[in-house]
């Protein structure tokens, strides 16, 4: 039979199960059908995961061109689907229900090996996304789906916003595990009352068939209901290292051979209940995880807007509106250095959009008018009149700021993964030395009870569950004051900070009033000319001179300019047109003082603007709070005109710099680093991008504009700057809690495994004890964040 088997085998591709051609591949003596089945084989074989290939003979069967993804090759639904296209490169995000372990995960992160046209694939495996960057001149939207499939992890595609029915989908397979544990529970329990109350030496005829029930019921809980943990243990065991699912799956393991054993040399009842409760308990706590973390991660997506706003042009004229509120049809004019929050096509102006933010690519790529520009593009040249076409997705924008190519390169380990790569370990030490010593000292019920217990109480949920519960709970609680943390590993870099780097303008100073000065005289056409060309850049000086000026009318502008630290420069109407420092100027200017913003046109020096920005209210008590705790610097891209004003603020102790371009900004940054010092920048995000993404927390101040950067760990609602204190007293208290419900936890495992290792414990008991264990931690750091909050005066 076994002959025969290979027989048949030796004929058919050995992944897909297709004929063989004539001239076929052959790789570790099987033959394939094609290159891409060779490919995924030897990936698979390279990594030993060919346990892919024992659940069938070929698991990976081709597709069948039934043509029911035929819709993929419609233009149409392309355009709906695709995140992002530029060149040869598309950008597609897809829902894929079949992630489930990290074996997923590395096949899924590399397709590139399978299929040459595919650059990148990036997993989002608490989503169950897969965002894969691909050559579309090479492979199309439908192939690339198909190659999904034949390695069997099909998308479920939807042009709708599924992230519900995501949710429900997710939770679909786990109910019905969790309905089938439950039903097989309640009948062991059934059928164990002999045993309970004991009846089985009355009726000795129908014990062992009780148990012959029990081990049918047993069957299905163990592979059926449990398989999960037996797929996870065994996946990370080939990894070489050992997860918070290994010892749950080895007690199950072990309960049920235990329970075959006894059922079938009639040694005794085995351990059914046990099992089959066991199992149901694990599911019920994995079921109450995912609802949390769903309920959590869908209130940060979808409540948590991120305070910028964009200007919407309506009736001729220029409106702030939320983001939230643009819908398809709405016209934006986007400035330089502002990101274009939804896809949208090119109406007016010229288009230089820097893509990095979605591709990693830095090189600006030039648009024509009616090209569609993708969301995520920050414009790099002059202000530019956009058309949208698809409504703002702000998970979408959520994605795009947790974007790997901007995560800074910095080593973390969180406190969660310090101590959890060492609990399963002690774990499995304790449980086998106690159920040695008991078997050791002629007590061998003893010893395996011992051992169940051991395992059952040592529960690895509460390392799995305080620290996301008490930092998202934290993320929740800044949310609400205007402070948009970007994940919980932010929250733990806050609190562990203690140097705080200011920039002034924009940050320090408030960017809606300012008292402005003209020095000179202006015409009429003189101030349109500078009112269009300061109507391009979104920096603070530049919209403050722009409402003084109060035009009401605007001229293209050619050769737009925007120089970081130095100032603006272009052409309208054929003439050139500077403004900004003395540095920026065409012509050498001796008897002009240097504060100030300039203006040339055409040559013509006619004067400069003196800019005197209003400070953040209760700036002098905000530093004042921070003076004794941090180190304070302030570093500044304006002349030092302030210097008495700042040194008034700030203690004698600060260090304030003036005429700061980005790369010193971003140098001073460094030293304080190489000086083991741990960074919070503070900045506008216009010209401390640089700064801001190097600093172990960036986060970028924002006032009703769309300074959304990349590089930043969280965007502060200028309003709220005062809270900063109270923020950063959050995120410690955040690390005290976590601390503290390790601590409980721990205390609880010490006394559970105490009466464990005497085999005083028993197993079902065990069970119920770890799901009550989860509860009060969960319970605890849900009050202890509010209680810190409001201490804090968060709440």
């Amino acid at each position: 039979m076994e002959n025969q088997k290979k027989a048949i085998l030796s004929k058919v591709c050995y992944h897909c199960g297709e004929d063989l051609p004539a001239l076929k591949y052959q790789f570790d003596d099987k033959g394939f059908c094609c290159a891409g089945c060779k490919g995924v084989y030897k990936i698979l074989s390279e990594n030993n995961l060919c346990n892919y290939y024992s659940y069938n003979d070929s698991p990976g069967q081709r597709f069948n061109n039934d043509n029911r993804l035929e819709y993929l090759d419609e233009e149409a639904i392309i355009n709906q689907l695709i995140d992002y296209r530029q060149g040869a490169s598309s950008i597609v995000t897809f829902y894929i229900p079949a992630i489930h372990c990290s074996s997923c995960i590395w096949l899924l992160e590399h397709l590139y090996k399978i299929n040459e046209a595919i650059f990148s694939s990036r997993i989002d495996f608490l989503k169950k996304q897969v965002t894969i960057n691909f050559n579309h001149e090479e492979i199309s939207l439908r192939q690339l789906v198909e190659t999904l499939v034949n390695i069997g992890y099909e998308p479920l595609i939807s042009l709708q916003d599924i992230v519900k029915e995501q949710k429900n989908s997710d939770n679909k397979a786990l109910v019905l595990k969790i309905a089938v544990a439950g039903f097989l529970m309640g009948n062991v329990m059934l059928f164990s009352f002999p045993e309970y109350f004991g009846l089985s030496g009355l009726e000795k005829q129908f014990q062992h068939l009780f148990g012959w029930l029990n081990l049918a019921c047993v069957i299905p809980a163990t592979f059926y209901c449990g398989r999960d943990y037996f797929v996870s243990a065994i996946t990370s065991l080939k990894h070489k290292h050992i997860n918070l699912d290994t010892p749950l799956a080895l007690i199950i393991a072990v309960l049920f051979l235990r329970t075959a054993f006894e059922v079938l040399f009639y040694a005794g009842p085995g351990f059914a209940d046990t099992l089959t409760g066991l199992v149901f308990l694990l599911l019920m706590g994995k079921w109450l995880r995912q609802r949390t973390y769903h309920h959590i991660s869908f209130d940060r997506d979808y409540r948590s807007y991120f305070p910028i706003a964009v200007t919407v042009i309506k009736e001729g004229k220029e409106k702030p509106l939320a983001i939230n509120e643009v819908k398809t049809g709405d016209r934006l004019w986007i400035r330089n250095g502002e990101l274009v929050p939804a896809d949208a096509i090119l109406m007016k102006g010229d288009a230089r959009m820097d893509m990095s933010f979605v591709t990693g690519e830095s090189e600006p790529v030039n648009k024509v008018l009616g090209e569609i520009i993708y969301a995520g593009g920050r414009q790099t040249g002059e202000a530019i009149e956009l058309e949208v076409i698809k409504p703002v997705s702000q998970s979408y924008l959520t994605g795009l700021w947790n974007n790997e190519n901007y995560v800074a390169n910095h080593a973390k380990e969180t406190f969660n993964d310090r101590v959890a790569k060492y609990f399963s370990l002690g774990v499995f030490i304790i449980a086998f030395s106690a159920a040695g010593y008991w078997f050791f000292s002629g007590d061998t019920h003893r010893a395996w009870s011992a051992f169940t217990a051991v395992i059952i109480v040592a529960c690895p949920c509460v390392l799995a569950l305080s620290t996301p519960f008490t930092l998202s709970a934290i993320l929740s609680v800044f949310d609400k004051q205007g402070f948009y943390v970007k994940n919980t590993d932010a929250v733990e870099a806050l609190a562990k900070c203690d140097t705080i780097v200011f920039d002034k303008t924009g940050t320090l100073t408030s960017s809606e009033q300012a008292d402005i000065i003209f020095h000179g005289t202006l015409t009429y056409p003189q101030k349109i000319l500078i009112s269009s060309l300061m109507r391009n850049s979104t920096h603070p000086m530049s919209r403050h001179i722009l409402k003084y000026l109060n035009a009401d009318k605007f001229y293209t502008v050619q050769n737009y300019l925007e120089t970081p630290g130095k100032g603006l420069s272009g052409i309208i109407n054929g003439r050139n047109i500077f403004a900004g420092n003395l540095t920026l100027l065409p012509t050498e200017l001796s008897k002009v003082d240097g504060s100030g913003v300039h203006i040339v046109i055409g040559g013509d020096y006619l004067g400069y603007f003196s800019v005197q920005q209003q400070w953040r209210p209760n700036l002098q008590k905000l530093i004042s709070q921070l003076k004794n705790k941090f180190s304070l610097y302030v570093l500044s891209g304006d002349t030092d005109k302030d210097e008495e004003k700042l040194k008034a603020i700030f203690p004698p102790n600060t260090r304030i710099s003036f005429r700061q371009r980005p790369h010193e900004k971003l140098s001073t940054v460094l030293s304080l680093q190489q000086n083991d010092q741990k960074v919070i920048m503070l900045g506008d995000g216009l010209n401390d991008a640089g700064a801001l993404k190097q600093s172990n927390f960036g986060i970028a101040i924002t006032d009703n504009i769309n300074n959304f950067t990349p590089g930043c760990d969280a965007i502060l609602k200028g309003s709220s700057l005062n809270f900063l204190p109270a923020f950063i007293r959050q995120a410690k208290d955040g690390l005290k809690i976590i601390k503290t419900s390790f601590a409980i936890a721990t205390a609880y495992n010490c006394i559970g495994i105490y009466y464990a290792v005497q085999g005083a414990l028993y197993p079902l008991i065990a069970a119920v004890l770890m799901p009550v264990s989860t509860i009060t931690i969960i319970c605890f750091t849900t009050f202890t964040t509010g209680f810190f909050a409001r201490k804090n005066k968060l709440k």
